[in-house]
């Protein structure tokens, strides 16, 4: 990873669309949540025909606003290990992904684990909060168990699942490999990066490739494309990848759709219910695209997760975008505000901004113990 220098103005704009992106997707994901498992009607019979506009209650019996699930907990892991792989870079052995996959095994404790036991490996296991169980995948939790049983930590981690599922729990996750630094890493790079990490849970091809996909989105918007461009980016690298052609014709539709507006949530319902990697993000580009202006943000949150699917996920894919589009400031603050989490995910967004952009002052290349690898360590 070759240093570049930056601007006070470059950074600045860097860190807004960071934060914006990881917790425009919480913001998402919350929103999205407590619908997830409700028919059309049913949501519109609650939230009126403007769709979901304000978090709801996470149950009749749980009067908590603005919960989010396993979508932001996973999302939150795969950038903790990215800030880890970069620290591990101090011995000279590269950029590593497999340390990704230790991430998500220690999410894994966060689904098993009533709170934090013991001495934890790096500050995030330790967050309280994120020990809450809120329906995670049943691939992933299967995956990630399978992975801890198989053996030694060499042979587990950085290998790939054996099943063959496309489920969304690859793409809800992917959106920080398109965080890192731009000009970080080339598209080609991102894109197989969020792939490697998206095979450690699924091991169907439209899983991965819709996981390097929305990397790509990620990267070319923080990089500052707009979205058509970095649509264009994301499927130019896509088509160059076997087995493309469900994702492929899934993106399209959703540009299409977006292209022949209104955008309804019977149309969103048309690109499939979410609940697969290509039909999550169709859907979440789909309403992303319709909405486009940065003071619209709430409007295209409303739009992703009003449709009778996998609404939290859709959610927090589309708040991914318009957050690493627009930046944290365009971010609907009576949603931001109570969204669970939030200093954790702004705290961890600043980290990741500061280990892709001033590593040297951080840890250098082979010096001492410092406190950052204390908080992140290499592994």
């Amino acid at each position: 990873m070759a240093p570049m220098a930056w601007t006070r103005r470059a950074l600045e704009d860097y860190r807004s669309r960071v934060r914006g992106c990881l917790l425009g997707g919480a913001v998402g994901d919350a929103l999205g949540a407590p619908v997830e498992f409700l028919a059309l009607d049913e949501i519109e019979q609650r939230c009126g025909p403007a769709g979901v506009r304000e978090y709801l209650p996470a149950a009749p019996d749980d009067q908590r606003y603005g919960l989010v699930t396993d979508d932001t907990q996973m999302t939150l892991f795969t950038a903790e290990g990215l800030i880890r792989a970069g620290v591990r870079t101090d011995r000279g052995i590269g950029f590593t992904v497999a340390v990704v996959h230790a991430a998500y095994d220690r999410w894994l404790d966060t689904q098993l684990l009533p709170g934090p036991s013991g001495p934890v490996s790096g500050w995030l296991a330790g967050q309280s909060w994120l020990y809450a169980r809120r329906a995670p995948g049943t691939t992933c939790m299967n995956a990630l168990q399978d992975a801890r049983d198989g053996g030694t930590r060499i042979a587990r981690y950085g290998t790939p699942a054996v099943n063959h599922s496309k489920g969304c729990g690859t793409v809800m996750r992917s959106a920080p490999f398109g965080l890192m630094a731009p000009g970080t890493w080339p598209d080609e790079q991102v894109f197989a990066m969020a792939a490697e990490a998206a095979a450690y849970t699924h091991g169907h091809p439209t899983g991965t490739l819709a996981a390097g996909t929305l990397a790509v989105i990620v990267a070319r918007l923080v990089a500052g494309d707009d979205l058509d461009a970095a649509l264009d980016a994301a499927a130019a690298e896509l088509s160059q990848h076997q087995a493309h052609d469900e994702t492929s014709r899934a993106l399209e539709a959703a540009r299409h759709a977006a292209r022949t507006a209104p955008v309804t949530p019977a149309v969103l319902e048309a690109l499939g219910g979410g609940w697969t990697a290509h039909e999550a993000l169709a859907i979440a580009v789909c309403a992303a695209a319709a909405e486009p202006e940065p003071e619209r943000f709430g409007d295209a949150l409303a739009l992703s997760v009003t449709h009778g699917g996998d609404s939290d996920s859709t959610g927090s894919i589309c708040g991914n975008i318009l957050g690493a589009w627009h930046g944290e400031t365009a971010l609907p603050p009576a949603l931001a505000f109570e969204v669970e989490g939030r200093g954790t995910i702004l705290e961890l967004a600043d980290d990741l901004v500061w280990e892709f952009t001033r590593a040297r002052e951080l840890h250098g290349d082979h010096g001492p113990d410092t406190r950052w690898r204390v908080r992140y360590p290499g592994g």
